[in-house]
């Protein structure tokens, strides 16, 4: 049986406690299987020059404008916004071939005048009783937005639909055969945007997305708690939250690993980038 059809098990009375330890026990086997396929084949950039950045602003361009259309196509082949400047950009690299597999950003807020995209753009999406930017130091807040993994690796089967664009699992043909088919890249940008909070005294992050990517991310560990109603932004999305404890719970052991590789090569990046500047 797999795991997608446990899953109809898992609330039962009896049974669903047991359903529940031999689901975690499979995602947790595979997740340490994806970790250890991401290390060897694929690895974080942070893009801290120039030439760095433009690999990223091409992928959105690609991604966002090319496949997507949710953005106007550019001369320049370049995708940007005003956003871009108080932002963290982060690249997945593919080793064999030096290619980029993926980008993502992490947009900060160092005072009142550095809104959030969402706060430019979707504050009145969260609702008055749920976690809001205002609630904590603009310092300690973020947004993740413009994650996109290219069409060039997304040709498995489970990838080849609009939604792995953005990181989305397909629901409709997953089972525990294709959990080592997980959109891995995504997993790996997400944590590799973890890994930068973390570095950067973030402790807060929101993001709009779509509620299956959201539980995509759930499925792996990544809770994401959505604090507001889906609405029309690019398609159906909603605000979602999470916190730097939330997420350090949340994770499997396998993901866990995960983050800890990407995390040693970040810091890395890091170090050597204060070194130079």
């Amino acid at each position: 049986m797999n795991v997608k059809n446990l899953r109809k098990y898992a609330d039962k009375p009896l049974i669903g406690p047991i359903i529940k330890k031999v689901m975690n026990f499979e995602i947790s086997r595979q997740a340490g299987k994806i970790s250890n396929h991401f290390s060897e084949y694929l690895g974080p950039v942070v893009a801290f020059k120039p030439p760095l950045k433009s690999e990223s602003f091409k992928i959105r361009h690609n991604v966002y404008c090319e496949e997507l259309k949710f953005e106007a196509l550019k001369e320049s082949g370049q995708e940007t916004d005003d956003f871009d400047e108080q932002s963290i950009h982060c690249l997945i690299k593919h080793n064999p071939t030096g290619d980029y597999a993926g980008t993502v950003r992490i947009v900060r807020s160092s005072n009142e005048s550095e809104l959030l995209p969402i706060e430019k753009y979707c504050i009145s999406s969260i609702d008055d009783n749920n976690v809001h930017p205002n609630d904590f130091p603009r310092h300690e807040i973020c947004e993740i937005s413009r994650l996109a993994v290219p069409a060039q690796f997304r040709k498995r089967q489970t990838d080849k639909y609009t939604g792995s664009a953005t990181g989305v699992i397909n629901e409709n043909v997953y089972s525990e055969r294709e959990l080592r088919c997980f959109p891995f890249i995504a997993v790996g940008l997400y944590l590799s945007a973890a890994s930068i909070c973390l570095r950067s005294g973030i402790k807060h992050c929101f993001v709009m997305m779509e509620p299956r990517l959201a539980r995509s991310l759930r499925f792996v560990g990544i809770p994401f708690e959505q604090v507001g109603p889906v609405v029309e932004y690019h398609g159906k999305r909603a605000p979602f939250y999470i916190s730097q404890e939330l997420l350090m719970t949340g994770l499997s052991p396998g993901f866990k690993n995960m983050l800890k590789n990407i995390d040693k090569k970040i810091e890395q990046q890091f170090k050597e980038n204060q070194e130079n500047t």
